[in-house]
This record gives C-alpha cells, sequence and structure tokens, in this order.
C-alpha cells in the first residue's frame, strides 16, 4: 500500500505545532500566582509547572514552565493561549472538550482555533499523554492547587486526573 502524502493541512497543522513549539506563548512563572500544580509524562520524560491567577472565578493570567517533546510545549503553549480570560468553568469544560477530542476524536464544543491542530495526535495513543499533560495539570491547579503530587499521565498511578 503506498504511503499517503501529507496533505495541506496536514502540513498546516505541522506548522502551527512548530510554531508554538519554538515560540511559546506564556512560558514563563507568575509574580503571584493563586494556584499551580506540576504535571509528568513519565513514558517520555515529559514535565509541566503551571501557574495561575484567578480573579473574580476568572482566569486572569495563565503561565507554564517545563520541558518535553515539541508537543507536550505546544499543546501547553496552546492551552495557556486559549484559557486566558475564561472563567474557571468554562475553562475545566475545555479540558474535557480536549479530551474528548484526544480519546474519541470528537470535534471540540467551542473553536478551537490552534488547538485543533493537535487533532492529527489521537492517531497516536502514545503521544496523546504529551498532549493532554498541560490540559490534566490545569484540571489540577483549579481544583486540586493543595495536593502536592505532581499529576501523571501515567493509568497506572492513582492520581491521574
Amino acid at each position: 500500500m503506498p504511503e499517503r502524502e501529507p496533505s495541506l493541512l496536514d502540513d498546516l497543522y505541522r506548522e502551527i505545532l512548530l510554531n508554538h513549539y519554538r515560540s511559546p506563548r506564556n512560558k514563563g512563572t507568575l509574580d503571584a500566582p493563586t494556584c499551580s500544580a506540576d504535571g509528568a509524562n513519565p513514558l517520555c520524560g515529559d514535565e509541566i509547572h503551571l501557574e495561575v491567577e484567578l480573579e473574580d472565578g476568572a482566569i486572569d493570567a495563565v503561565r507554564f514552565t517545563g520541558t518535553g517533546c515539541s508537543i507536550s510545549q505546544a499543546s501547553a503553549s496552546m492551552m495557556t493561549e486559549y484559557v486566558a480570560g475564561k472563567t474557571v468553568a468554562a475553562a475545566d469544560r475545555a479540558v474535557d472538550d480536549f479530551q474528548r477530542m484526544m480519546i474519541e476524536g470528537a470535534s471540540p464544543v467551542d473553536d478551537f482555533g490552534d488547538i485543533e491542530a493537535l487533532v492529527g495526535v489521537a492517531k497516536f495513543p502514545a503521544r496523546v499523554k504529551c498532549a493532554s499533560l498541560a490540559w490534566k495539570t490545569l484540571r489540577q491547579a483549579l481544583e486540586h492547587p493543595d495536593i502536592a503530587e505532581p499529576v501523571t499521565t501515567d493509568d497506572r498511578s492513582a492520581n491521574h486526573g
């Protein structure tokens, strides 16, 4: 069976991912975060530290630091850009929508913008964990900021978000 040639859409998605990886948005730290969380993908070594500043039930600012593959870092950049300014409830719904997009291949409810470039990752289960790390870490920061143990993408962990 001949190998399929990449489509223009595949090329566009690849460019979007590389752009976010090479020039990440919201990378850094906050002076006074309201909540934060750490995340790790033990399978490939991705790590993320996420800081969130909340004001009146909304995400006023969000920053991340960390290391990892292009998918994990690009996803973190896209996620921080998307949730900034959203209410905590809207950000939580976005985490659910993202997980459905990754696991079920479902179309996002809202316009996910650049995040839709990650839809092709759903074909590669090991890479889904890379793309999901920032999102699971955001949920941990917003819902359980008192848990010091990092959220992980390891399915065997009791704390996998």
